[in-house]
Parts: structure tokens; C-alpha cells; sequence
């Protein structure tokens, strides 16, 4: 028992560490040594969790990918006001973008690795896709395209991550994301929403 919680631990310290690296650098300029020095583990401990790299890529994909799934099964039991659960999510993947290294780099990650799985975008971005079709029945209004919308949104959790990377220097200089992404969300709204606005 006592060797189990001590292979997990270290485990843990690895995909952390991997995290991190991959987050700031990127997969390809990141090395198994780079991460194996961060995380305090030996080489030989890192390659008997993970013999490549690709492994080790896989574990933070999934690590980022579960802890956005979470997020996302919170958000979506809310039945009654779609369209206001599609925005909360976006929101909350920002905050995981900006606050989580492992969500940071599960979406790097599914960039610069397209062919490994989980996909980090495939977690949340469909989500939000049937979030918006239920929203059109009574929520959107007439015109607002939920495949258009669902485009946009996309785009605005990329332009999300590019803007935290860019101000990765000094955080503490600029607004959450979550926060930015909020008054984005307020001029959208009245161009899609059918009635009033929806409390977010």
C-alpha cells in the first residue's frame, strides 16, 4: 500500500511538472529531462511511469481534460435557461485557463498534437454547441445562427488563452480573463438574445 501512494505521488509530481512545461514551452522544446529535474524524480522514475514523451503528453491531456469535464457536467445539469449555461461554461473555462497549468496545456497540447486524444477542445466546445441549439427554440433571436454563435465562441476561448499567454509575465497586471471575457459577452449578448439579456 505504502509503495502504491508512493508510485502515485510520484506520478502526480511528473504530470504537474509535464504540465508546466509543456504549458510554457511548448511539446516539441520540452524534454523529458527539463521535466524530470522540475519535478525532483530521477530519469529512470520518470521513464518507468512514462517511457515517452507522447505518454506523458496523453497523461496531461487527460489531466486537463478531466478537470474541464467536471466543469462542464456541473454547468450543464442546469436545465431551464440554456443559453445562460452556454455563457457560464465559456466563463469557466476561462478561469480554468487562466488558474489550472494542466488546462493550459491540454489546450496547447491538442494544438501542437492534433492526432492525440482526448481532445481538450472536444470536452466542452460541443457542450456549448447543444447548449445554443436548445437556447434557439426560445432564447436566440430569430437569425442568431447557434453553428455561427458556437464559431464565435470558439474563437473567443482562443483569443482567451492567446491573451493569457501573452500577460503570462505578469499576471497580477491584468484582468482575470474571466472577468474580460464577462464584458465581451455583454456587448454579444443584445445581438443574440431573444427578450432580455440573460443574468450571467
Amino acid at each position: 500500500m505504502v509503495k502504491q501512494q508512493r508510485a502515485a505521488r510520484t506520478r502526480e509530481a511528473l504530470v504537474q511538472a509535464a504540465a508546466a512545461a509543456f504549458d510554457c514551452v511548448g511539446y516539441e522544446a520540452a524534454s523529458l529531462a527539463q521535466v524530470s529535474k522540475s519535478a525532483g524524480i530521477s530519469m529512470g522514475a520518470l521513464t518507468f511511469h512514462f517511457p515517452t514523451k507522447e505518454q506523458l503528453a496523453a497523461a496531461v491531456q487527460a489531466r486537463g481534460a478531466c478537470v474541464t469535464r467536471t466543469a462542464v457536467e456541473k454547468i450543464t445539469t442546469e436545465q431551464d435557461r440554456p443559453l445562460r449555461s452556454a455563457i457560464e461554461l465559456t466563463l469557466e473555462v476561462a478561469r480554468l485557463l487562466d488558474e489550472d497549468v494542466s488546462v493550459r496545456a491540454a489546450a496547447r497540447l491538442t494544438r501542437e498534437c492534433p492526432n492525440a486524444a482526448p481532445s481538450w477542445t472536444s470536452v466542452w466546445l460541443p457542450a456549448v454547441g447543444d447548449l445554443l441549439d436548445r437556447a434557439s427554440q426560445d432564447e436566440l433571436r430569430p437569425g442568431a445562427d447557434p453553428q455561427t454563435i458556437l464559431t464565435l465562441t470558439a474563437h473567443l476561448i482562443t483569443g482567451t488563452e492567446n491573451y493569457i499567454r501573452r500577460c503570462a509575465s505578469a499576471p497580477e497586471q491584468r484582468e482575470s480573463a474571466q472577468d474580460q471575457l464577462y464584458r465581451v459577452w455583454q456587448v454579444v449578448l443584445p445581438g443574440i438574445s431573444q427578450g432580455p439579456c440573460p443574468v450571467i
